[in-house]
């Protein structure tokens, strides 16, 4: 029956979605709680209602569901929802989330790691969720670890695997991670120099709208130099 409301929810039938869901969300299946308060926080289906959205989400959280803990994050992390912004609240329901293995939560832990932001600043915690978030494709989560590698934060310096890091992320357009493999290119670091490829990327990075990336284009333009 789950199969079945995810059938109908993704091709847009949220009526027939939403009665499954509210009936298996009622027998106390985690799952279809998380999905049919994502409804409601969106009013897809039914009048968007917060609180009811909530209460599902922690109905579901009680469980460890993994994205009813994600959705409670964000929740926490944008004050949105009915609830104030809290991030030590969004950090421990992002950990939580992420040690059950999204990939979203494994990005918004590392990030918060990195900062200090609902917890203690720690890089090389952040190294490790960036890097269990990179193992699944997350483009950001390839450039920030490519960042630290870059800059020695939580890990040993090694501009190969900046590189590396770079490029993973850049193959999925990421203006940022393409602006920093430019970077690279550009000073000969963990790549041979190459002067047309970082031009090319800072191309590239312009057009996905990388500020700094337009700022150099445009002075290129100007007065026919490149410096990042």
């Amino acid at each position: 029956m789950l199969k079945k409301a995810h059938e109908y929810y993704n091709q847009k039938n949220y009526s027939e979605a939403l009665n499954l869901y509210r009936e298996l969300a009622d027998g106390g299946n985690q799952d279809a709680q998380t999905s049919l308060g994502f409804m409601y926080q969106n009013g897809q289906g039914i009048a968007k209602n917060d609180d009811e959205a909530f209460s599902l989400y922690e109905k579901a959280a009680q469980s460890e569901q993994p994205y009813a803990l994600f959705n409670l994050g964000l929740l926490y992390a944008n004050g949105q929802g009915g609830v104030d912004e809290n991030h030590f609240k969004a950090f421990e329901y992002f950990q939580r989330s992420a040690i059950a293995g999204v990939e979203l939560a494994q990005y918004e832990t590392a990030l918060r790691f990195e900062r200090g932001l609902g917890c203690v600043q720690d890089f090389k915690q952040a190294a490790y969720w960036y890097e269990e978030a990179a193992k699944r494709g997350h483009a950001e989560a390839f450039n920030n670890l490519g960042v630290l590698y870059k800059d020695g934060f939580g890990v040993e310096q090694n501009y190969h695997r900046a590189f590396v890091c770079f490029s993973r992320a850049s193959e999925q357009n990421l203006p940022m991670a393409q602006y920093n493999l430019g970077q690279l290119y550009d000073s000969g670091l963990g790549v041979e120099q190459n002067n047309e490829k970082a031009l090319e990327l800072c191309r590239q990075a312009a057009f996905g709208g990388h500020e700094k990336a337009k700022s150099i284009i445009k002075k290129l333009q100007e007065n026919g130099t490149i410096v990042f």
